[in-house]
């Protein structure tokens, strides 16, 4: 009959390697999770940016369509300011003769502010407007 300090040497080496494996693993899967979170926050940052792009865009856009509203009756040079939690927006609207001018810009506000601006050329026949270009910029 074998004694028990004899079976418990001859299980020493195996504990070892099973620790080693244990620590390894546990290594590898805590830096696994580190390289996840570094990855979902900078999707989280680009996702961030391409937002405030849109919604400088949109806002550029909207001035721009405020400032039009009523160019047909109202004079050169009125101006659009607006303010709300997405951002800033101005506008103006030039008309000479029938060809007219807007140029709008806007600010996103947040985490990551961009500029846009958009700039619309046309014309005005009788009560119909006309738009022959239109440049957007950010």
């Amino acid at each position: 009959m074998r004694s028990t300090r004899s079976s418990s040497r001859a299980r020493t080496g195996e504990r070892g390697y099973v620790l080693v494996a244990a620590i390894t693993i546990a290594v590898l899967y805590f830096a696994l999770m580190e390289l996840m979170l570094i990855d979902s926050s900078r999707a989280l940052r680009e996702a961030q940016r391409f937002r405030s792009k849109v919604v400088a865009v949109t806002l550029a856009e909207s001035a721009a369509e405020l400032s039009s509203a009523s160019m047909v009756t109202r004079n050169s040079g009125d101006s659009i300011n607006a303010d709300d939690e997405q951002g800033s927006m101005k506008a103006t609207c030039n008309v000479n003769g029938q060809a007219f001018v807007i140029n709008a810009e806007a600010t996103t506000s947040g985490v990551s502010p961009v500029t846009s601006s958009v700039r619309v050329q046309g014309r005005i026949v009788g009560q119909r407007v006309a738009i022959d270009y239109t440049f957007h910029s950010q």
